[in-house]
């Protein structure tokens, strides 16, 4: 071991209260006090590390000193990417910091000799929330959060992602809060005080999951700090300042059941600071002796007030070194080198002191490689996930890779200024009583209404992105408590049949409840359906299909009759229904006749819904569920015959529908009339039965008669078909596109393209998917690739997949894998929107997906990664089976994220290796270059940045991206 006190490290006799050498192991920052103010400052490693870079004059020793907080600096902290640099002072205050990219050495302010900053650091960022001063601050694995506590007795967790926003306040100490850890596997948080409490926090939802009293009831007097901390593997968590037997000692707590039977015993004063060594580390064998099994074991060193330092294995019952009278003062604070052998050590003496060990010291760290497998081994998960400080050293080998590592940290950055820009609406932004920055708190996006001093309205704009992802609850991905206040704000707009419609409801979907009259854009308004299957259980919707207040199409939930991603039309009956809902009871509405005049979205007429209304079974008896056997029974319910009737079909270009029943008699026959109005052209035709229901496109129209004659005729008007004779009356009737679909009475479904005059789906009895089931079809819809989707009053929906000639499940709103699914973070504020594809509107009813995972606090990370992993699959899977290409697109570049951030290697070059297929041309090769119009190998190109986020695969980014650059734009 050596040991050197760098003199020139010195904040000019003033203590230093803290100390945190830099991830990559370059520099190193103190805090303290200065003349006058606080003092943060940075200094080079390299002097301390090698006496001929100190005696060499032309490498500073001094990199940067910021003077910016008004008072002492209690803490600084480095980031795990090293990117930030965090401090909190006696000013209240915490500062982040970040390296200025330009310019040259400048003089440090005040200083009247030739002290110059080598380097620039600006800060970024003041967090104001404390009310008194702020003692330790503290980054989350992943960087995700910043926490810092104060003497206010509270502990604040920010969102390192979104500065200053504020995640949680944690509140219960009765104390002075004086020291913070984070668990390194990111499922606790430990603060400790002087009211002779250590508590361990929660991150899934922010309560406390336990309060460590015992060891601390002896404790008198108190210390400046009480630096706590925890092992790298996670399994124990050692305090500053506990007694044991009227002696000073570091309580050690397991975390298995928080026991605190062990403890490092021998200073004579209280202990101020405890850091573990960021390494495992084993036994080292002696050259020539057989290796034995052994233990991994951690390093932790102790630092007390009686000036002493104490370096501890936990393979060892005796302290592996301790050194008396390194300083003149109490020690502040610890920081470990990355490779585990260097520590610095502060004192409030104004000194620092580094020690040096060698591996013969302290043993073999373990590689990463071992380092995850204990953690899989312990947790199900491995630790690569969590410390992206670790990378920081490792060798980029590929300029590409270095490309998007730092595009990488662009966005960070760019993310960072639109969150500064939208601070400026906090103060005069109202939404229904709410200030925005409330909102923020919540994690709401939605549509925010400001008034100007005249009164006049202004809609001021924010992303919605995240709506567009799915409804999944924020408390997932970033552990925010899902406040009640949030859901009330829906359950004002919307009435439920349904208990678990109001209750399950999170925050990031309130923007679905909001105003009607305020959501002008298509995107929102195809987001409202998302909250209406769910005022429905699944035994109450075969009910209420059939009474009168439920102006749908037979067989379709509210108002999804007929949906397809392009026939907006239905979304506007969306709004209609929100109102009426609120009513709750069988209200019948009076149908306005004679065509509607042009208007914008969200004034859609209700006559667009009269075509839907349906007949009351004859008998209440009538068995309309599904009967096992025989298929003869299965029957869907039919459209009541109406006098007349009108319904918009087609937002793009908008096409109305006219039908007038019994219009005239020619020869005992009663004629019906159909009218199609088109942009102001219109064409009308006669048809010799009752229509019953009609459906169009943009480009066909088609109508049902109660002859079961289906008659379908161009944009035009002109007859394109000869009238199809039906097995059975028509329940539901959609077009989309040039593809026909009807769905009977008797449970048989046909899909044709009108185009192409031919049959995609051939009379396809629904006994596969209704047999042995209590439930009915609730819902249909045709996408605009003629696949045909069929949703059941039991939740779950299918596609035909007529390549296959098999029935698959794409929706189950009471499936687990989707309310614990964890992938908030691989979604990209970048993505396409998805609201409007047939997968987000068939699954549109679960509107608590993910709910569940905030509470699997007790969940290992291997079955949560696991249910995720199933989740993302499905999706994929169901994508394609839809041959929905931007869904498609979507969830392969959120599995993409997902498998490279939790280190997937097998699948994602399985993925990879898929996407580029065979290099060479083979006879014998089934492989196809494009899926669902989308060439393959350029989506490998969009996933290849992504790869290249992650260095632990810079061998496979490398490997895909010589092959694509060797295959050009085959």
């Amino acid at each position: 071991m050596k040991l050197l006190k760098p003199s020139w490290v010195s904040h000019n006799g003033k203590p230093i209260f803290s100390v945190d050498i830099h991830p990559d192991g370059t520099k190193f920052a103190t805090g303290g006090q200065g003349e006058d103010s606080g003092k943060v400052v940075i200094w080079n490693m390299a002097p301390v590390l090698r006496e001929e870079d100190e005696k060499n004059m032309n490498i500073p020793k001094m990199l940067c000193q910021m003077d910016n907080h008004l008072a002492c600096v209690n803490c600084v902290r480095w980031s795990n990417t090293g990117l930030y640099l965090a401090s909190g002072g006696d000013d209240k205050l915490v500062m982040v910091w970040k390296r200025a990219a330009f310019i040259g050495p400048s003089t440090v302010f005040g200083s009247s000799s030739k002290l110059a900053n080598v380097e620039q650091w600006r800060c970024v960022t003041i967090l104001r929330n404390h009310t008194g001063d702020v003692m330790d601050v503290a980054w989350s694995p992943h960087d995700v959060w910043l926490a810092s506590c104060s003497v206010d007795n509270t502990i604040v967790i920010w969102n390192a992602r979104k500065f200053p926003e504020i995640v949680a306040s944690l509140k219960g100490h009765t104390g002075l809060v004086k020291g913070l850890t984070w668990d390194p596997v990111g499922k606790y948080i430990a603060s400790q005080a002087d009211d002779h409490s250590l508590k361990v926090w929660r991150t899934m939802d922010w309560q406390q999951e336990t309060n460590i009293t015992k060891p601390f009831n002896e404790c008198g007097g108190t210390t400046h700090v009480l630096r706590l901390s925890w092992s790298p593997d996670g399994q124990y968590l050692v305090s500053a300042h506990a007694m044991n037997n009227s002696g000073p000692t570091a309580q050690i707590i397991e975390r298995d059941g928080w026991k605190t039977n062990m403890d490092f015993v021998g200073h004579r004063k209280a202990v101020t600071v405890v850091k573990f060594n960021p390494k495992i580390f084993k036994k080292k064998q002696r050259n020539g002796s057989s290796p034995k099994p052994s233990c991994p074991y951690c390093c932790c060193a102790v630092g007390s007030k009686d000036r002493s330092l104490s370096v501890w294995l936990t393979s060892l019952k005796r302290p592996l070194v301790v050194i008396h009278d390194l300083f003149d003062k109490s020690i502040m604070d610890i920081s470990w080198t990355l490779n585990g052998l260097g520590i610095l050590v502060c004192s409030m003496d104004g000194t620092v002191a580094y020690l040096n060990f060698s591996q013969d010291e302290l043993g073999d760290p373990l590689n990463e490689d071992e380092k995850n497998a204990i953690h899989q081994n312990i947790y199900g998960k491995s630790l690569a996930i969590t410390t992206e400080a670790q990378l920081s050293t490792t060798i980029i080998e590929n300029p590409e890779m270095l490309k998007y590592q730092q595009e990488r940290q662009r966005v960070e950055q760019a993310n960072h200024r639109m969150t500064h820009e939208a601070q400026a609406h906090k103060l005069t932004s109202v939404v229904n009583g709410e200030s925005l920055e409330d909102i923020r708190k919540n994690l709401l996006k939605k549509q925010v209404e400001t008034r100007t001093a005249d009164g006049r309205r202004r809609i001021t704009p924010l992303c919605i992105a995240q709506l567009d992802t799915g409804d999944f609850s924020p408390a997932l991905f970033n552990s925010v408590p899902i406040l009640p206040g949030s859901a009330s704000q829906l359950t004002s707009q919307l009435s439920s049949d349904s208990n678990t419609a109001t209750s399950n409801l999170d925050p990031l979907s309130t923007p679905l409840g909001g105003k009607a009259s305020s959501l002008n854009t298509t995107a929102t308004k195809s987001n409202l359906l998302l909250t209406t299957s769910t005022k429905m259980e699944p035994m109450k919707a075969l009910d209420s299909r059939f009474t009168e207040r439920s102006k749908v199409m037979p067989g379709v939930t509210i108002s999804m009759a007929g949906l397809t991603p392009l026939d907006r039309v239905k979304d506007s009956s969306t709004l209609k229904e929100l109102k009426d809902e609120t009513s709750r009871d069988n209200q019948v509405e009076k149908r306005k006749k004679g065509r509607p005049r042009k208007m914008d979205a969200k004034m859609i007429t209700p006559v667009s819904h009269q075509p839907f209304q349906q007949a009351t079974p004859s008998s209440e008896k009538e068995p309309c569920c599904v009967a096992a056997v025989p298929v003869a029974v299965l029957k869907l319910p039919t459209p009541t015959p109406q006098k007349a009737f009108t319904l918009q079909v087609s937002m793009e270009p908008p096409v109305y529908l006219e039908v007038e029943n019994e219009v005239s008699a020619v020869s005992g026959a009663k004629l019906s009339q159909l009218r199609c109005s088109r942009e102001g052209r219109e064409w009308d035709t006669l048809l010799p039965s009752r229509v019953l229901t009609a459906a169009g496109s943009s480009d066909v129209v088609a109508v049902a008669c109660a002859d079961r004659m289906l008659s379908v005729f161009s944009a035009c008007g002109r007859r394109l078909l000869p009238a199809i004779l039906l097995p059975a009356p028509m329940s539901a009737l959609h077009c989309s596109g040039f593809y026909v679909m009807a769905l009977t009475a008797c449970a048989t479904l046909s899909v044709w393209d009108v185009q192409k005059q031919s049959a995609v789906v051939k009379n396809e009895s629904l006994q596969t998917i209704l047999s042995g089931t209590e439930c009915t079809v609730s819902q249909s819809l045709l996408t605009q690739q003629g696949v045909p989707v069929i949703g059941l009053s039991n939740g779950k929906s299918y596609c035909f997949n007529s390549s296959l000639e098999t029935w698959n499940l794409i929706a189950d709103k009471q499936d687990s894998l989707v309310q614990c699914a964890d992938f908030k973070n691989c979604i990209s504020s970048q993505d396409a929107p998805v609201s409007q594809g047939p997968l987000a509107l068939t699954q549109g009813h679960n509107l608590n997906a993910g709910r569940l995972a905030s509470r699997l606090s007790s969940t290992p990370h291997h079955l949560q990664h696991g249910m995720t992993l199933v989740f993302l699959e499905n999706q994929l899977a169901s994508a394609l089976t839809l041959r929905s290409s931007t869904e498609y697109h979507y969830w392969l570049l959120i599995y993409a994220r997902f498998l490279v951030t939790e280190g997937s290697d097998y699948r994602l070059r399985e993925l990879c290796k898929d996407l580029l297929g065979p290099v060479h041309k083979s006879a014998s090769s089934a492989w196809e270059p494009t899926t669902l119009g989308l060439r393959k190998r350029d989506l490998l190109r969009e996933l290849l940045p992504v790869i290249g986020q992650n260095l632990r695969f810079q061998r496979l980014f490398t490997e895909y991206q010589d092959q694509l650059e060797l295959l050009g734009n085959k």
